[in-house]
C-alpha cells in the first residue's frame, strides 16, 4: 500500500504553519510544508522538528507554473498520488496600502483565485480515492459580501460552469481598472472577491468530482475566523492554532464520510448556507 501524503501550500506561517503541524499530529502518512520561500519554508520546517515532529519541505510557489509541475513530479515519483490538498496560500493588501485599487485586484485575483484554480489543474490528476481537498477562502468569501443582486444570483448558479466564474473573477478586474467596478456590482475589497471566487469554485469542483463518478473525493471551502496573523495585522480574535481547527477537520474526515462535502464550512465547524447564511 502507497504512502499517504499531504500538501498545505503557503505553510510556512500562520495559518498554513498550523495546519501542518496538526497534519503532522493527527495524519498518518508524510505531511508537505510548501512555501514559496526556500529559507522561509526550511525554518519553518526546522521549527516544527524541534518540536518532535517531522514535516517535509517542498518549495512550491502557484503563481510559477514551472514550479507546480516540478512539485507534481515530486509527488508522482516518490508517492504515486496526493490523498490530502489544503490550498491556504493567499494575499492580501493592508487597508493603507498606496497601491491602485486596479493594481490590487489584478494581483489579488491571480494570486487566490486564477493561480490556485492553476494548482488544482495540476495536482488534482494524482487524487487517490478519498482524497480530502480543503480550499481556504474566509468571511470574506461568503456570496453577501457581493453588493450586486445579478452577480449573486450569476455566481450562486448551480449551472455556474469553471470557465464562467473564472470570467467573471476577469470581469471584476477589467472593471476595477476602468474605475466602475462598483457600478457593476462589486464591492471595494479584491480580497472578498476573490474569497467569493474561491469559495464558489470549491463548489464547482465537487459537483465535477460528482458528475465524473468520484463521489469519493470531497472539496469544502472553509472559513477559518478572524485570525491573529499577519495578513490581518494581527487584529484577530482566534490564534492561528484555532484558525487551523476547522480546515483540519474537513482535510481529516474519515474515507467514508463525506460529510461536509462542496460546502461553505464556517470556523467553528457549522456548515453555512452560501446563500442564506443560515446554519445547517
Amino acid at each position: 500500500m502507497s504512502q499517504k501524503v499531504a500538501v498545505v501550500t503557503g505553510g510556512n506561517k500562520g495559518i498554513g504553519f498550523e495546519i501542518v503541524k496538526g497534519l503532522c499530529q493527527k495524519f498518518d502518512g508524510v505531511v508537505y510544508l510548501t512555501a514559496r520561500d526556500v529559507d522561509r519554508g526550511s525554518r519553518a520546517v526546522e521549527e516544527l522538528k524541534k518540536e518532535g515532529l517531522d514535516p517535509k519541505f517542498h518549495q512550491l510557489d502557484i503563481c510559477d507554473q514551472q514550479s507546480l509541475n516540478t512539485f507534481k513530479k515530486h509527488l508522482e515519483d516518490n508517492y504515486g498520488g496526493l490523498d490530502i490538498l489544503v490550498n491556504n496560500a493567499a494575499i492580501a493588501f493592508k487597508m493603507a496600502s498606496t497601491e491602485p485599487f486596479s493594481v490590487q485586484a489584478e494581483q489579488t485575483i491571480h494570486v487566490n483565485y486564477t493561480s490556485l484554480l492553476e494548482t488544482c489543474h495540476i495536482l488534482f490528476p494524482l487524487l487517490k480515492p478519498h482524497a480530502r481537498v480543503v480550499n481556504v477562502s474566509s468571511s470574506a468569501g461568503h456570496l453577501s459580501r457581493i453588493p450586486g443582486e445579478s452577480l449573486k444570483q450569476k455566481l450562486a448558479n448551480p449551472s455556474l460552469t469553471e470557465e464562467e466564474l473564472t470570467t467573471l473573477m476577469n470581469d471584476f478586474v477589467q472593471a476595477a481598472k476602468n474605475g466602475n467596478h462598483s457600478e457593476q456590482g462589486w464591492p471595494n475589497s479584491a480580497y472578498s472577491v476573490s474569497k467569493v471566487g474561491v469559495s464558489a469554485l470549491s463548489f464547482l469542483q465537487q459537483r465535477a468530482f460528482d458528475k465524473d463518478t468520484r463521489e469519493d473525493l470531497v472539496v469544502n471551502a472553509v472559513h477559518p475566523g478572524y485570525v491573529k496573523t499577519d495578513m490581518s495585522s494581527q487584529k484577530g480574535n482566534l490564534t492561528p492554532e484555532e484558525g487551523a481547527d476547522a480546515p483540519l477537520f474537513c482535510a481529516l474526515l474519515a474515507p467514508y464520510v463525506q460529510s461536509p462535502r462542496g460546502e461553505y464550512v464556517w470556523w467553528n465547524r457549522k456548515v453555512v448556507d452560501w446563500q442564506n447564511d443560515i446554519n445547517v
